[in-house]
């Protein structure tokens, strides 16, 4: 049910996504039923050399690869539908790209060659992450409809339809799937048949991809707020009060949730205690975070819409380093090693340093990225709004 007394703002998203907050059309989810069954907390989609099987790489949303990178990338592959570009962010899973694409189709693709294996087509379009899970493909579309689709044939299971755009990439605890939704919900499904298990409810719209550990879900909201939330229950557990709105992940690690919010602040918070630990002001009015953090024990980076990536010490908040590109940053950074990897805007894929934030690499992809990039087998994949679907790695001598 849709809160029409609230006052809606909005927040541009560049080139063909807008970032607008908009009213949603009324539908009936396919079906209600409660499951009592709880969560299995320690089955959890892995993340390995081979695979990259959710929007940020794990259930923490960290954005570390496991996977390294050949010192010299090199262009691999290049798919290119007949219309349409990515802002969805790629999944890989046992040699297999998969990725929606703004013309409503979920493809999935050859890892090694980039051929096309097959396509779910919808009337809908995707800027949501899949999420690969029990060989099965989760996505929700711009309808607001969630769709699970067999990860070998590509036809679709089932389908759950929520009251508004879905933004937000799944997640995955037990036998269930998570994700949010434009109608203020937080969905918990069943993956067998889509049957509802729970759902919660804030006080605004919800699309960021919501994490997961010991037995606690957190996600951050349009209301300004990070929720807690039990994850057999879907009870609240607690919140915390943030300065403003918030699409980007909230990433775990080390017992510690870190956060960036739309007016460019930027939090570390106690996952047990739900307590603020230090907040970065912004320094800057376009400063905003759409772009979710990566974290390490060095460093937390992030991107924004002031047009630079940023390194801030996790301990503290302080400033390590900043790197400018010429371009909104919404991708997601991705650390491989002592790299980071990141799109912008600007047309351009970076690898930076991590300690220094030195340049090391770029490539001209020839749109604007807003995807992030998926990193499995020594090889990156990202997509860009032009259309293409680039695959980066070492190339293969003659004979090999």
């Amino acid at each position: 049910m849709m809160k029409t007394a609230l006052f809606r703002w909005a927040v541009f998203y560049p080139l063909v996504s807008s970032f607008l907050f908009v009213s949603c059309v009324s539908r009936t989810p396919t079906d209600v039923s409660d499951n009592s069954t709880g969560p299995k907390p320690v089955m959890v989609p892995y993340l390995s050399n081979d695979s990259w099987p959710l929007f940020r790489g794990d259930a923490q949303a960290t954005g570390v690869a496991k996977s390294d990178l050949p010192e010299k990338l090199e262009l691999l592959w290049r798919f290119t539908p007949p219309k349409g570009g990515f802002e969805s962010t790629a999944v890989i899973a046992e040699g297999i790209v998969y990725v929606g694409c703004l013309d409503g189709d979920l493809y999935a693709i050859d890892l090694a060659s980039g051929k096309q294996r097959w396509a779910f087509p919808t009337q809908s379009t995707f800027k949501a992450s899949p999420g690969v899970y029990q060989k099965r493909v989760f996505i929700g579309d711009t309808d607001g409809r969630f769709h699970c689709v067999d990860a070998a044939s590509g036809k679709e299971l089932w389908n759950f339809d929520t009251d508004g755009e879905i933004d937000s990439s799944p997640n995955f605890q037990g036998n269930r799937v998570i994700f949010g939704s434009r109608d203020y919900n937080l969905y918990c499904l069943d993956i067998a048949g889509g049957k509802l298990a729970w759902k919660f409810e804030s006080e605004y719209e919800i699309r960021c991809f919501s994490t997961a550990l010991d037995g606690r879900c957190y996600v951050g909201g349009c209301d300004g707020k990070l929720h807690v939330l039990d994850l057999k229950t879907g009870n609240k557990l607690s919140e915390v009060e943030i300065h403003s709105p918030t699409g980007s992940a909230p990433a775990i690690f080390n017992g510690k949730i870190y956060l960036g919010d739309q007016s460019g602040d930027y939090y570390a918070i106690d996952a047990k205690l739900s307590k603020i630990l230090w907040r970065r002001r912004a320094e800057n009015e376009v400063a905003e975070n759409i772009s979710s953090a990566a974290v390490t024990a060095d460093a937390v980076i992030i991107g924004s819409r002031d047009k630079l990536v940023r390194a801030l010490d996790p301990k503290t908040g302080r400033p390590l380093w900043t790197f400018a590109t010429k371009g909104r940053v919404d991708s997601s950074p991705v650390v491989v090693g002592r790299r980071v990897f990141v799109g912008s805007a600007d047309g351009r894929l970076y690898a930076l340093d991590i300690k220094t934030g030195r340049k090391l690499w770029d490539y001209q992809a020839g749109g604007a990225i807003l995807a992030s990039p998926a990193v499995a087998a020594g090889r990156l994949v990202i997509g860009t709004t032009q259309g293409d679907l680039l695959c980066f790695g070492a190339k293969q001598s003659a004979g090999q």
